[in-house]
């Protein structure tokens, strides 16, 4: 019960990582909302968890919808003292000039403004009630780029980089401020990364991992778990590599 009575709210919670960290914490005691913008699979995963979690659909891309989020956490629980910025996208697998401006746009919206947007809303909570931990999904691809993601690849350094820049910034008032950088996993977004899901261009991609296979979605539910733990409560500005070697 390393979590016992935490409020935490999970974007992203519908699929991959995020529903296993939702599942992960409210074994560990934490009360959580959680969020996605695709809202069936989000009630699966509520109804899965049972009565420690309340969902709410919204695109954390939006400024209204990620400031409604953060209210009804409050509203519900009183308090936040975990925010895990976890929802991300990708565009396919091309060549940099190839990919449109919707795409980047996307790619923009919730991989980075939806960190703004809810830090914006967050912090100043954190803050009142003296203290917090703000966690966000970055990626192995943010500190050893692949060709051919390169507009979510940069997407990624953002996080990493706005990660060290708020936990230098939030130590005073007691909020610490990590990020995760997983190699390629098995989630929705595979495909895109690869370009084409095949076992050709699996194992091209399973070759550059030194342990030799993907990342799940529990290594990086077990690792949040520890980030957003008492065991962590001196670490901030991390950004942890879950990459089975990958970046080494």
């Amino acid at each position: 019960m390393r979590l016992e009575n935490k409020i935490a709210l999970i974007s992203g919670a519908a699929s991959g990582f995020g529903k296993a960290m939702a599942e992960l914490f409210a074994k560990e005691g934490a009360k959580l909302v959680l969020v996605d913008i695709d809202g069936e699979n989000l009630t699966k995963v509520k109804n899965k968890i049972g009565d420690r979690a309340i969902k709410f659909i919204a695109n954390v891309g939006n400024l209204a919808d990620s400031e409604a989020m953060i209210k009804e956490a409050i509203r519900q629980f009183g308090r936040l003292d975990i925010l895990i910025n976890n929802a991300g996208v990708t565009h396919n697998n091309m060549p940099l000039e190839k990919v449109s401006e919707e795409d980047f746009e996307r790619v923009y919206q919730t991989n980075m403004k939806s960190i703004f947007y809810s830090s914006k809303f967050a912090v100043p909570i954190m803050k009142g009630q003296g203290g917090g931990i703000i966690l966000s999904t970055a990626s192995s691809a943010g500190l050893r780029p692949r060709p051919g993601l390169s507009w979510y690849n940069a997407s990624k350094a953002w996080v990493i980089n706005i990660t060290k820049t708020m936990a230098v910034e939030l130590a005073k008032d007691n909020i610490r401020v990590n990020c995760l950088c997983p190699v390629a996993g098995e989630t929705p977004l595979l495909t895109q990364f690869m370009g084409e899901d095949s076992e050709i261009m699996r194992e091209k991609f399973k070759s550059t991992i030194p342990m030799g296979r993907f990342s799940q979605p529990r290594d990086i539910a077990n690792a949040a778990l520890f980030l957003c733990s008492k065991e962590a409560e001196f670490i901030t500005g991390v950004a942890l590599e879950v990459d089975g070697g990958r970046c080494v």
